[in-house]
């Protein structure tokens, strides 16, 4: 009979993986010379703002002459663009931001941060801390808040979250509970109490924002207003779900070699816009502090230790979703990369393995 997993944060799953070591574990991380790695590393205002100009400006565009036009059919591509940079452009603007990578400047990540965070919906304080987590116990079964695909998935779920179905009524919720002055239980096991306070602040000011929002929609007999604020999380949420699906889904857990549990993808030029370069994803889990716009030259420094990236987002769905599908009656299964393969042969681009520890990748301050 197959094991049950637990994954909530305040189970049992995660006291085994805190009394067997895993959380908090020591990670494997492909050796980089040290100056080309503080090259790598070195943080540049100019990608982001030329990428964060460009975001702003398409949204604008799209948003303002979807208004214009609305309510006419000429909307709904013009939405249907806009809703892509709201609700699938910010997870990965408030990603780097958060890290403190994508800007040389402090206060232009604190800005597109929590941007980006509004948008999707995502609390600044309580997501930091928990990508905090999440790169720490990567994927480790009750310790990583972050894990979309268990095992068994709940495919309805996963599903209807391309619609935001379940992120976005949740959202809401823990909104309200944050606006009176509290969190969730598994929230407060991760966020420092004192910064708590920081999470009430916000919960009541978004809260003013949709119900200002929702008050002109009623006041103009128009949903025009959430188009533009609000429902686009949800018409908009498909890109950041499919991409999201392709960074772990299917591999292994409660393991710590990124080489094992997380995958890159090589991808189209618009959705690694949208995606921002974490379609790179083994090599920003290893290196979590090179910056979006270097991650394809860290790939070149270590792909001879990294497994092959998948050609495609289909053919990653094409790897995972099989094994998704028979997780529902077989939750052990999963993709079981032979990392000796190369390794055995010599084809290590020159690496060697190092052992890390993977705490400390976001920008706490």
């Amino acid at each position: 009979m197959a094991v049950v997993r637990d994954y909530s944060l305040l189970g049992p799953d995660g006291k085994r993986a805190i009394e067997s070591g895993l959380a908090a574990a020591q990670w494997y991380r492909t050796s980089v010379p040290r100056k080309r790695m503080k090259e790598l590393m070195q943080r540049r205002d100019g990608p982001a703002i030329r990428d964060t100009a460009i975001w702003l400006a398409l949204l604008a565009a799209f948003g303002g002459t979807g208004a214009y036009v609305w309510p006419s059919w000429w909307a709904l591509p013009l939405f249907g663009a806009y809703g892509v940079l709201y609700g699938s452009a910010s997870d990965s603007r408030w990603h780097e931001c958060g890290h403190g990578t994508a800007f040389r400047t402090r206060w232009m990540n604190t800005a597109v941060y929590n941007l980006a965070c509004f948008m999707i919906m995502r609390d600044p304080t309580v997501w930091r801390w928990s990508h905090t987590r999440h790169h720490t116990d990567t994927i480790i079964v009750g310790r990583d808040p972050e894990i979309i695909s268990m095992r068994p998935p709940k495919l309805f779920h996963i599903a209807a979250n391309f619609l935001g179905l379940f992120d976005v009524p949740t959202a809401f919720r823990h909104m309200a509970v944050h606006a009176v002055g509290r969190l969730t239980a598994e929230e407060a096991s991760f966020v420092p109490e004192t910064e708590w306070f920081r999470v009430y602040r916000t919960a009541r000011a978004w809260l003013v924002i949709y119900t200002a929002t929702i008050a002109i929609c009623v006041a103009t007999a128009s949903v025009l207003p959430a188009m533009l604020i609000g429902l686009p999380r949800m018409y908009g949420a498909w890109h950041h779900l499919v991409t999201g699906l392709t960074q772990h889904s299917g591999l292994a857990d409660d393991v710590v070699d990124h080489r094992l549990n997380t995958r890159t993808v090589s991808m189209n030029p618009i959705s690694r816009f949208v995606y921002w370069n974490m379609n790179y994803h083994v090599e920003h889990h290893m290196f979590p502090m090179v910056p979006f716009h270097a991650l394809p030259r860290l790939h070149d420094e270590i792909k001879g230790d990294l497994p092959a990236p998948s050609p495609s987002i289909l053919a990653a769905f094409g790897e995972f979703v099989p094994v998704m599908l028979r997780q529902r009656t077989h939750p052990e299964a999963f993709i079981e990369r032979d990392l000796s393969s190369w390794a055995a042969a010599g084809d290590t681009g020159g690496a060697n393995p190092s052992a890390v520890s993977a705490a400390t990748t976001m920008d706490v301050s």
